[in-house]
């Protein structure tokens, strides 16, 4: 399985962008009408979100996020040289710049917009130090060696999203290194994972403390960024911006400032984000949301991630 998974990698990593942006145009347009539940979901997370969703922005929606799945063999099998021809504009390296002027460790935090795979693979080649990705392994072992294979090569390596990935997180940090860390997954309490309800768009969302408590780690530099993705295979734009907001190393607030940024960011690339995504589900181990309400016949074992 293993073998056969990294040879069709390799084949759609060989393909043109363009090629692969019109598979992914047409995976996605085939999707959004066979995938019932995720079209509604899509229609109700961008709805919260204010974006007053039709089905040509839904159906978007479906595409961007075919294409970004198919943009993964790239990231993971494409000679980093060929990846950085892939980004036409950089904006807002110079925050990045000042970092490294100053000695201060980076972190990169991303919502899951655009291709974060790339972008991330972009900026680890132009740092000279390595980066560290925090990575939960997906259920199939067979993939997992090949993601791994994938991102553990050049200057990028991995961290498992527990309590000793965190330790490793910060360790790299205080050596003046690099992390990125995607704010926006629902973390797992039995999993170790650290999460406060705060509102997200208006509506309570479990999320994760992680994000912020590495951002107060001293001599380290926060940045949000997006790898925003081009029409008709044109390659991506990479954007980079400073955190907006302070934090005070209250949980709640702070992790209220990154949901606030993760908007922010989501409001500009508004197709290009995983709407799919259940922002709002209520993980196994977790307090009971502020505005949640049992629907008629719930049970507690009906709890799950």
């Amino acid at each position: 399985m293993q073998i056969l998974l990294t040879f069709l990698f390799k084949c759609f990593a060989a393909l043109p962008l363009p090629l692969l942006h019109a598979l992914g145009n047409a995976a996605g347009g085939l999707g959004y009408y066979l995938l019932k539940s995720d079209r509604q979901r899509v229609f109700d997370n961008m709805r919260l979100a204010g974006l007053n969703p039709e089905p040509s922005s839904v159906k978007a929606v479906f595409r961007e996020t075919a294409k970004g799945g198919l943009e993964l063999p790239v990231a993971f099998f494409r000679r980093p040289e060929s990846i950085e021809t892939l980004f036409k504009e950089v904006h807002g390296w110079e925050h990045v710049q000042s970092a490294l002027d100053a000695g201060e460790g980076l972190l990169f935090i991303t919502p899951h917009i655009g291709s974060y795979d790339l972008a991330g693979r972009y900026i680890s080649q132009q740092l000279p130090f390595p980066l560290t990705a925090m990575y939960k392994p997906p259920k199939i072992k067979a993939l997992d060696s090949v993601m791994q294979a994938g991102r553990v090569r050049g200057k990028g390596k991995t961290a498992p999203t527990n309590i000793q990935g965190v330790k490793q997180v910060i360790k790299a940090l205080r050596s003046g290194e690099a992390t990125i860390v995607l704010p926006d997954h629902a973390p797992s309490p039995e999993e170790g994972g650290d999460g406060v309800w705060v509102p997200f768009f208006g509506k309570y969302a479990y999320t994760m403390t992680l994000a912020g408590k590495l951002a107060q780690v001293k001599g380290v530099k926060a940045l949000f960024f997006c790898g925003e993705r081009l029409p008709n295979g044109k390659g991506f734009v990479l954007h980079i911006e400073p955190m907006r907001g302070e934090l005070n190393g209250d949980k709640q607030h702070d992790a209220q400032i990154i949901n606030e940024n993760t908007e922010y960011w989501i409001r500009r690339f508004p197709t290009q984000y995983l709407f799919m995504y259940n922002r709002y589900k209520q993980p196994a181990g977790a307090p009971l949301s502020p505005d949640w309400k049992p629907e008629p016949g719930w049970k507690p074992e009906q709890i799950q991630d």
